[in-house]
């Protein structure tokens, strides 16, 4: 990986024992890191002298070394297990926030997003409802990415400048309505590392799973092997746009279950 290179990495929710959590289904699970590994592999940065950031910092040109941390969705662990970890290493983050889902099981209410914020976390926006955005209108594409933005600042009381695609559909017309709505970078869920030439309407993220070990997660940062996972994603990209969103989701769903 070039020295210039930064790698980006993507979070969902953190496991606590005895804790249930958002959702039950595979496909969501496999995503879901239990806390241990999560606070073993900030302490491993933090051991090598690498600094977990936000998307913002990230943009400013620095010789320190850096990973960008980042949690999709806005599950309420975002708050009370993740950020004391982040703060205690002296680490940044940016969560992004899927508006709608504030105040469901598992997740964060408007007033700890707040705190969050409050607390010195960036904020970005996951979208209102997380849905599959190249499926979209222009009018739902713009309740999505633009009125999900305004809430979230009125929540806040900042300006939100970072969005990210759920499920990682990102489409040129998604690009477009951010711009306009006033968004400093897009986030997708393509798997390379992110340069200063990089298109910032079109950042890549690595997502970490619950699978992961740490010398997984070490090549991860490293940026080894991600030839491997931009294979699968490509053959996935692929399948999406043969089956469709829906009906892939579901023969997703059905394998998921039936391996489990």
């Amino acid at each position: 990986m070039r020295d210039d290179a930064m790698i980006y990495l993507m979070y969902h929710e953190l496991e606590v024992e005895g804790r249930s959590l958002c959702h039950g289904e595979q496909g969501y699970v496999r995503y879901v890191v239990r806390v241990p590994a999560f606070r073993e592999q900030m302490n491993w940065l933090k051991s090598v002298g690498c600094q977990g950031t936000s998307v913002s910092n990230a943009l400013t040109p620095t010789t320190t070394p850096r990973i960008v941390i980042t949690f999709d969705d806005g599950c309420e662990t975002d708050l009370i297990v993740a950020a004391p970890i982040l703060r205690k290493l002296n680490f940044g983050a940016t969560f992004y926030i899927t508006v709608d889902f504030l105040g469901r099981r598992g997740y964060m209410v408007p007033s700890q997003v707040r705190e969050l914020s409050d607390a010195g976390f960036e904020i970005g926006c996951h979208s209102m409802t997380h849905p599959c955005l190249s499926d979209l209108n222009d009018t739902e594409l713009n309740r999505e990415i633009a009125e999900a933005k305004v809430r979230l600042e009125e929540m806040i009381g900042r300006h939100v400048q970072h969005f990210s695609c759920p499920g990682g559909r990102w489409s040129p017309r998604v690009a477009e309505v951010a711009k306009r709505a006033g968004y400093v970078t897009v986030a997708t869920s393509r798997i390379a590392s992110n340069g200063p030439r990089s298109d910032r309407f079109q950042l890549s993220r690595v997502v970490v799973m619950r699978d992961a070990n740490l010398a997984d997660f070490q090549d991860m940062c490293h940026g080894r092997g991600l030839w491997r996972r931009q294979l699968v994603n490509s053959l996935r990209s692929t399948s999406h746009r043969v089956l469709g969103n829906g009906l892939y989701n579901r023969l997703r769903s059905f394998i998921l279950e039936r391996n489990a």
